[in-house]
């Protein structure tokens, strides 16, 4: 059974930082690209970054180049999003999600298994 599960939201004031991991089990992680997408209260889901299969190539939403990073440990199973600098209006629920593939897309129907999400509220 594969497993996807969030950890290290919580309440930062704006300005503080976060790390999120999310620990797969029960698939082959090398071979899944992995992506964060979030989403706010009354909001459609929306891409925040893609890391490939191995780990080496990476895209982000072009609002948050610069002060969000994705990375993954194979060894480890696990995806993490390094958010810095956080604003208010980055409060939401963060999933991250597994596609059987070398790279992800930014389409949410790609993906083959869904975490139930960290929730990250930024205080002004």
């Amino acid at each position: 059974q594969v497993q996807l599960v969030e950890s290290g939201g919580g309440l930062v004031q704006a300005g503080g930082s976060l790390r999120l991991s999310c620990a797969a089990s029960g698939l082959t992680f090398s071979s899944y690209a992995m992506s964060w997408f979030r989403q706010a209260p009354g909001k459609d889901r929306e891409f925040v970054a893609s890391i490939s299969s191995n780990g080496l190539i990476t895209d982000y939403a072009d609002s948050l180049k610069g002060r969000f990073t994705i990375s993954k440990d194979n060894a480890k199973n696990t995806v993490y999003l390094q958010m810095n600098s956080l604003k208010p209006e980055d409060t939401a629920v963060y999933s991250c999600a597994a596609k059987r593939a070398f790279w992800a897309v930014r389409r949410t129907g790609e993906y083959n298994y869904w975490g139930q999400g960290t929730q990250v509220t930024v205080s002004s």
